[in-house]
C-alpha cells in the first residue's frame, strides 16, 4: 500500500511539472494508471484530493486554474518548483558524508546512497570522495556504525514516517512471557547501541518507551488515525533517555568484575580496588539501570540501594526461568 501510494504520488507530480497548460481532473484520471482503476468517480475524487494535498504538505506548489470550458485545471510549473543552488561547505559537506557511512540498515544505505550521488552530480565534494576530501581531513581508525538488526525496525520507522498505529508482542525483562501492545509509534532512538521507539500506549493510555530487541514476532500495521497528540521530537528524545536510565536520580555501589563493563567504568563517579579481581564502583542511578545491569550477567553485583538489588535478582530470575 505504502509503495502504491507513493508511485502514484510521483506519477501525480510528474504530470503537474510536465505539463505546458493545466490539465483538468479527467485529463488526469485517464493518464495514471491507479485513477483509471479507482472504480467510481466518487472514489477517484476523494483519492486526487487527497494526492493533491499530501504533494502540497511534501512542498510541491500546485496552481488551480480556471480553464475555458469551465472546467478547473491544475499544474505545478517548474519555476515555481525549482529549488535554490546548493552550496555547502567543507564541514557541511564532511557530515553529510560521515552520516551517509553511519547506516548499516539495507533501506537506509540505499537511500543515503542515492542522495550522496545527487549530491556529487551537483559538484559538491563529500567526505568520502577520496582525494578531495581526504587531503583537507586526517584519517581515522574508527567508522561509526549504527546498527539496526532487530526485525522491528525497518516496520516501525515507515509506521512512524506514515503515523500509523501498530499491534506488536512484547516481552519485558522480568516477564516470562510477552503481551500484546497496541501502539502509535512516535519515534525510533539508538541509545547505548539498544533501538528503542516511543509512544502512546493505547491499552494503558500513557505514553511508553519499547526497546525493540524485546519485541518478538512481527510488527503488525493498523487502519485508522493517531488519537493521541505527537509531542515535539526534543521532549520525546528525553523521554527515550529517561526511561532508558540516561537520567540519574541518584548513586548506586556496585561490585564489578575486574577488566570487564567498561561502559560501565566510563560512567562511574568513582572506582576502588578490592583486591581479588573485583572493583567497587559508584554510579548514576536512574530509571532502566536494573535492565543494564542485568546484560553483564555475572561480572556484576549490586551492593545498594537495596531497591536496585531486588530488581536486578527479579530479572535475573525471571531470566533463569526462560
Amino acid at each position: 500500500m505504502a509503495i502504491a501510494k507513493a508511485e502514484r504520488l510521483m506519477n501525480l507530480a510528474l504530470c503537474l511539472l510536465g505539463t505546458r497548460r493545466p490539465l483538468a481532473k479527467r485529463e488526469l484520471r485517464s493518464s495514471i494508471e491507479a485513477y483509471i482503476e479507482a472504480g467510481s468517480d466518487d472514489s477517484f475524487n476523494r483519492m486526487f484530493e487527497r494526492d493533491k494535498d499530501d504533494l502540497r504538505e511534501l512542498g510541491l506548489v500546485i496552481e488551480t486554474v480556471d480553464a475555458l470550458d469551465g472546467e478547473v485545471g491544475y499544474l505545478a510549473r517548474r519555476d515555481s518548483n525549482r529549488l535554490p543552488p546548493i552550496t555547502l561547505d567543507a564541514e557541511e559537506a564532511a557530515a553529510l558524508g560521515l552520516a551517509a557511512k553511519i547506516w548499516q540498515q539495507a533501506r537506509l544505505a540505499g537511500a543515503a546512497s542515492g542522495a550522496l550521488q545527487k549530491l556529487r552530480a551537483a559538484g559538491m565534494p563529500l567526505a568520502q570522495d577520496g582525494e578531495d576530501y581526504e587531503d583537507r581531513t586526517p584519517h581515522s581508525a574508527l567508522e561509526p556504525r549504527i546498527p539496526a538488526h532487530e526485525a522491528a525496525f525497518e516496520p516501525l520507522m515507515l509506521a512512524c514516517r506514515d503515523r500509523r498505529p501498530v499491534v506488536f508482542d512484547y516481552r519485558k525483562a522480568n516477564a516470562a512471557r510477552p503481551e500484546q501492545r497496541q501502539v502509535e509509534p512516535w519515534i525510533l532512538e539508538c541509545w547505548r547501541g539498544h533501538w528503542y521507539v516511543a509512544g502512546w500506549d493505547r491499552g494503558r493510555q500513557a505514553e511508553r518507551v519499547f526497546r525493540l530487541s524485546r519485541i518478538t514476532g512481527k510488527v503488525r500495521s493498523r487502519q485508522g488515525a493517531f488519537t493521541a497528540p505527537v509531542p515535539d521530537h526534543v521532549t520525546v528524545r528525553e523521554t527515550v533517555e529517561s526511561w532508558a536510565g540516561e537520567t540519574a536520580t541518584g548513586t548506586a555501589r556496585i561490585r564489578l568484575r575486574a577488566d570487564h563493563g567498561y561502559p560501565l567504568r566510563a560512567r562511574a563517579l568513582s572506582v576502588r580496588d578490592l583486591g581479588d579481581g573485583w572493583d567497587e564502583l559508584e554510579i548514576p542511578n536512574g530509571h532502566g539501570l536494573d535492565a543494564w545491569l542485568v546484560e553483564f550477567g555475572p561480572d556484576v553485583v549490586v551492593l545498594e540501594p537495596a531497591e536496585l538489588r531486588a530488581e536486578v535478582i527479579d530479572r535475573l530470575r525471571a531470566v533463569a526461568k526462560g
